[in-house]
């Protein structure tokens, strides 16, 4: 039997947990189990798996945004830490006070204004070359946050000042319903270029690929320090939150075909479907267990907000 890496299976059951994961946080939605707003990534787990698995988690910092699930489980694996903060339990990774967008995990940080912690990346990655910590910065935006002006403030600033930070733009070709071709002008790939970074670019429905990509530039930024742009193509098959869907359907399905989640289970079964069998059991129970686990426990008390104390 052909023999396959550890980090395939690795990746494989990190993607896996990521789709499951937001899928069930779909049906608690619907349910009316949830506070606030959800924004998944189902179809673009190869680019939270592939990038976050090039890292060195001990020490270098990751900031992502209003659709943060993905890179937050490939970050830490927390699932019920996950669950409980999105169904405001006291037991989240933030109390429940930050909700799906709001994410706090060690050097892991997410916020929901569009293209703000693009800022706060370059002011980490500041930071850590001050402290010579050889630590590196990376920060997910999409193309969405590319019509803000502070992307391109901070383009120039982690340019200028040869800044260890790593950006990696989601291009899903749409800003919440609208299409990138009716917001934005020109190759976004080629933006970074005009500051004088260098940029790289891939289709990403292969997270093996993805991950081989990730590491040559993450070592690139630490060795050199110095910024790099990534453009990874992908596609977000589930709305932009919740129901508010208005893309053609006949497009979603055509663009389902490059599922990178369907191609490499393929992949993997060709070889040991029993272990592939094995692996989804065993997150699908881990999901169905944590979310039992939450709903037993106790909503945020109104005195965590008003007593002054800190979650």
């Amino acid at each position: 039997m052909q023999s396959v890496p550890a980090l395939e299976w690795h990746l494989y059951q990190q993607m896996y947990l990521i789709r499951r994961t937001e899928e069930t946080l779909l049906d608690l939605f619907s349910q009316g189990l949830l506070f606030g707003t959800v924004h998944t990534c189902i179809g673009q787990e190869a680019i939270a798996v592939g990038v976050v698995n090039a890292i060195d988690k001990s020490k270098d910092v990751i900031w992502s945004n209003h659709r943060g699930h993905g890179h937050f489980l490939a970050y830490c694996d927390n699932i019920e830490g996950l669950i409980a903060e999105v169904m405001g339990k006291e037991t989240g990774v933030c109390r429940g006070i930050g909700g799906s967008q709001h994410l706090h995990y060690n050097n892991f940080y997410t916020n929901g204004i569009l293209g703000g912690t693009v800022a706060c990346a370059v002011g980490s990655a500041m930071a850590e070359k001050k402290k010579n910590s050889g630590a590196i910065t990376v920060v997910f935006l999409g193309d969405g946050a590319m019509g803000e002006g502070i992307v391109y403030e901070s383009l120039n600033m982690a340019s200028l000042w040869k800044l260890p930070v790593l950006f990696v733009l989601e291009h899903n070709q749409y800003a919440q319903t609208t299409p990138t071709s009716l917001a934005h002008t020109g190759d976004l790939s080629n933006r970074p270029k005009a500051f004088g970074i260098e940029t790289r670019e891939i289709k990403a429905d292969n997270v093996i690929s993805v991950n081989r990509l990730a590491q040559e530039c993450v070592h690139k930024v630490r060795t050199q320090q110095k910024p790099l742009f990534i453009t990874m193509h992908t596609y977000r098959f589930a709305p932009h939150s919740k129901g508010d869907d208005v893309r053609p359907a006949a497009e979603i399905e055509t663009a389902k075909r490059s599922d990178p989640l369907t191609h490499m289970r393929w992949a993997l079964a060709q070889i040991n479907e029993r272990r592939v069998a094995s692996i989804e059991n065993e997150v699908d129970m881990r999901i169905i267990e944590a979310v039992e686990t939450v709903k037993q426990q106790l909503v945020l008390a109104p005195e965590m907000f008003f007593a002054g104390r800190q979650p």
